[in-house]
């Protein structure tokens, strides 16, 4: 070997030499047996890398499998497109599927142009799948003209994949194909097929599910366990979308550059407030509802809903009380602590669970309590001569993440309580093929609360964000089936809403930082947008707990 053409390369400490123009899959094949799953995706200096990538400098390298993040997410984008070549041959090329959501460790998935989604149909399918997938056909990434990407979408009826690409500024875009077919995707892609082992497929509602393995375990597929009652409210959003006649940020993108972006910010609110008011006049029309209990993963906007819902019980003749169960927690000293050794605020532990259950039953008996508060610089309850008696029309709006939990309301009376799940179930995406992860949204929301009413960095957020998803696993997702009603937070519009507010702050995150990969994916992610002005969000908006400028004490 000539040693003047060697590179050095880094990899997990020890340094290599590699003739330049050496794939990072050659590379990742003599360090694979060091890790526990296959070999995904390289980091090279802190830039995600795809392994047919080649090797042109000295170098770091850090390899990824599915047990990342990123590792993840390039396998289920892969997989999709096996997919989608795998119905098409089977189903032929006038079936269009539309990649609606992720659902338990799954993708629901909607077809058209196929008389009927069967059992007999996806074992046909997955069965090519299986048949490419043991073939490891190329994915083959390649560099158009925009123009010419344009042109060949709306050739092969990806209408959408055009319109989105139309409010592309750049000159240039990647594609990948998979044998005869070629698709545009957001992000990284496997090298070919023999990568893609864990899949299967099954009917399910008016389409059929993809499932996938998780991130914790890439080796088997993941539970299918899904809520049906959030399946149900996305499902009815994504009909709500397409009478709004958005469905993806192609359509989107196209309002606001019309100057029809006011409209379709009003009609989205308006749809929220009627929903909201719906909510209301079934608490008011059920008898005996003392306690409406609000839970919901970070960001969702509780607090908002919460002051809004009010209004409406207002409107519908009751007097509603907001109590926090933060007010609740025990003091400092009696707090549990997690594996760590850190206080575990967000246990059930953590919560005078007696305390709240006998005010809670003395309010029910008639008699006056003193409302506790809870001094957080101190870490201790305080009474400061807060009082509350119930009157006959009178409710309180209860929030806090436990609220789903019977544990921590078990004394009150069954018919006494009203529970509402919130979150952000965003079912807008890129295009037909390229989902939105709910996750995403929220994220966003909370980069910018963070860093308006917190100081915190995005990149301090992004960094305690999977601690928050594991608490969010823990203590609010369990109990999401006990809710009476799901309520929806998201917002069509949001994201573009958000983009100038966050893309300054993610470009903030420093390339050393372990935040920075996901850093730039969010700004990847924010680059499809335009731009909404916030003059015409009402001060009433759920979006306005983010942004600021709402009428709302929060």
């Amino acid at each position: 070997m000539d040693q003047t053409n060697l590179l050095r390369v880094t990899v997990d400490g020890a340094v290599c030499a590699y003739p330049a123009g050496t794939s990072f899959r050659e590379i990742a094949a003599d360090f694979q047996k060091q890790y526990a799953h296959d070999i995904l995706l390289a980091e090279r200096n802190g830039k995600l890398c795809e392994l047919n990538h080649t090797l042109d400098r000295d170098c770091t390298l850090r390899f990824l499998t599915a047990a990342d993040k990123p590792g993840i997410q390039t396998y289920e984008r892969s997989v999709v497109l096996l997919l989608l070549k795998a119905f098409r041959d089977v189903a032929g090329a006038d079936a269009r599927l539309t990649v609606e959501y992720s659902i338990s460790h799954a993708l629901f998935i909607r077809a058209e142009g196929v008389p009927a989604i069967n059992g007999d149909l996806l074992g046909r399918v997955e069965a090519r799948m299986r048949e490419l997938a043991a073939q490891a056909v190329p994915i083959r990434k390649r560099v158009l003209e925009t123009d010419d990407a344009i042109a060949l979408f709306e050739q092969t009826g990806m209408a959408d994949k055009a319109q989105l690409l139309r409010f592309n500024i750049r000159s240039q875009v990647k594609v990948y194909a998979l044998d005869d077919l070629t698709d545009y995707f957001y992000g990284y892609m496997l090298p070919d097929t023999g990568y893609l082992k864990c899949f299967a497929l099954a009917p399910f509602e008016d389409g059929f599910i993809l499932r996938l393995p998780s991130q914790h375990d890439p080796e088997q597929l993941a539970p299918f366990e899904p809520s049906m009652k959030v399946f149900r409210e996305m499902h009815n959003a994504v009909l709500r979308s397409e009478a709004l006649r958005v469905s993806d940020v192609g359509q989107m993108n196209k309002v606001i550059s019309q100057g029809n972006a006011v409209q379709m910010i009003l009609s989205n609110e308006a749809l929220m407030e009627k929903r909201i008011g719906d909510i209301a006049a079934e608490i008011a029309a059920r008898p005996g509802v003392r306690f409406v209990m609000i839970a919901g993963p970070s960001s969702s906007g509780k607090t908002t809903f919460s002051h809004r819902l009010c209004t409406q019980l207002l409107a519908c003749g009751l007097l509603p009380h907001a109590i926090s169960t933060d007010n609740y927690f025990k003091n400092r000293v009696d707090t549990p602590r997690d594996e760590n050794g850190q206080y575990d605020f967000e246990s059930l532990g953590a919560m005078d669970v007696e305390l709240f259950n006998g005010d809670m039953n003395r309010l029910l008996a008639g008699e006056t309590i003193a409302l506790p508060q809870f001094n957080f610089k101190k870490g201790v309850r305080e009474y400061n001569g807060d009082e509350l008696t119930l009157g006959a029309n009178d409710v309180l709006v209860i929030e806090g993440i436990h609220c789903l939990n019977d544990k921590f309301s078990y004394a009150l009376p069954e018919e006494s309580k009203y529970r509402i799940y919130i979150s952000c179930l965003t079912t807008l995406n890129v295009d037909r093929h390229n989902r939105i992860p709910t996750t995403d949204a929220r994220l966003l929301r909370r980069i910018e609360r963070d860093a308006r009413t917190r100081g915190y960095s995005a990149e301090a957020t992004i960094r305690m964000w999977p601690s928050v998803r594991q608490g969010e696993e823990r203590n609010i997702f369990p109990y999401q089936d006990s809710a009476d009603v799901i309520f929806n937070s998201a917002l069509l519009y949001e994201t573009a809403l958000l983009k100038p507010y966050v893309e300054p702050l993610l470009l903030g995150v420093p390339r050393d930082s372990e935040a920075y990969l996901e850093a730039k994916r969010l700004l990847k992610f924010l680059n499809y947008f335009l731009p909404v002005p916030a003059d015409s969000v009402p001060q009433t908006s759920l979006l306005r707990e983010f942004i600021g400028g709402g009428c709302y004490k929060l």
